[in-house]
């Protein structure tokens, strides 16, 4: 029997501490200050060689996890951000094989947490190492900005500004350790849509500019002075888009949150809790609510992008 090689790689869902857009530019895109802050909410992403290998496509797809309804809105064709991100290995490389990509996710799909482009980060390292291409950390990067704007911060996980597009990122000085809460929503919003949205409710948008207030809690450590500083340009449009995450927001703050933001695009709403005991608290509180579809708890910042269990078939 022969042995086929997995390669596993663990990617981090983000939430934005703050999202500052400017006007939209000819290119159709947006400039940026994107405070993007990973959080320990993992999709798994596993490349291995397929069975059986005989006139197979470069990339098969594969989909698991416990997300219900929500694995339905994932693309499993060409069109799939992590199949994208191992054709642009495969460019890259002469070792390039047909493999299967398994994508195990635990992050919201069209949540706002970005979880297509941490995917296709997951498969970005893992596509490397299995290929052993020999790509650097700035060769997978230049891959990402290929790719999407949110693609190059789940190679680095941690807190870090992005400004251009987002795909420019600079380490933000963030020693603190911070608790979370997630509110899933039913459905999900798409990010050109809710981007159209803020076009239209506010067509003499400023270009964006970083807050001194939001960098300065972050390197203090200060749950409370981050809380009150979490800004968010797209959370207008998203509420217009979704009136009843206005709901869902409130809600949060009546139970305790420090902060309360719509994350990215939404429609996921995102809690700042002082403590684990409290973010407990707050998702109970929402859970009770039934204003969301369920609740998830974690901690940031993570990691980013890891491989977790190269192993043997």
């Amino acid at each position: 029997m022969t042995a086929t090689t997995a390669i596993t790689v663990r990617v981090p869902a983000k939430v934005n501490l703050q999202l500052a857009v400017g006007p939209a530019r000819e290119d159709g895109y947006h400039d940026l200050v994107n405070v993007f802050h990973a959080v320990a909410l993992f999709d798994e992403v596993t490349v291995r060689e397929p069975r059986p290998r005989a006139e197979l496509p470069l990339v098969g797809l594969s989909v698991s996890g416990d997300l219900g309804p929500h694995l339905a809105r994932v693309p499993l064709d060409a069109t799939n951000l992590a199949a994208r991100a191992a054709r642009l290995v495969a460019r890259e490389t002469a070792s390039a094989t047909p493999v299967e990509l398994h994508l195990h996710k635990r992050i919201p799909v069209a949540g706002g947490m970005a979880g297509g482009s941490a995917d296709a980060a997951g498969a970005l390292v893992a596509c490397n190492t299995f290929w052993s291409a020999g790509l650097s950390d700035g060769d997978l990067l230049a891959l990402a900005a290929e790719l999407g704007s949110d693609v190059a911060f789940p190679l680095v996980g941690g807190t870090a500004v992005g400004t251009g597009r987002g795909e420019v990122l600079t380490p933000a000085d963030s020693p603190g350790r911070y608790h979370w809460v997630f509110a899933l929503a039913e459905g999900g919003l798409s990010t050109p849509d809710v981007f159209g949205e803020y076009d239209r409710l506010r067509p003499g948008a400023p270009e964006p500019a970083g807050d001194p207030e939001l960098m300065a809690a972050l390197a203090a450590g200060d749950a409370a002075r981050l809380g009150a500083a979490l800004s968010n340009d797209l959370e207008r449009a998203a509420l217009s888009l979704r009136p009843d995450l206005a709901g869902v927001l409130a809600a949060g703050r009546a139970a305790g949150a420090l902060g309360a933001i719509v994350s990215g695009s939404g429609p996921t709403c995102a809690f700042l809790a002082a403590s684990a005991a409290e973010a407990a608290e707050i998702a109970a509180a929402l859970d009770a609510s039934g204003r969301c579809a369920a609740t998830v708890t974690t901690q940031g910042h993570a990691d980013g992008a890891r491989v977790v269990d190269p192993a043997e078939d």
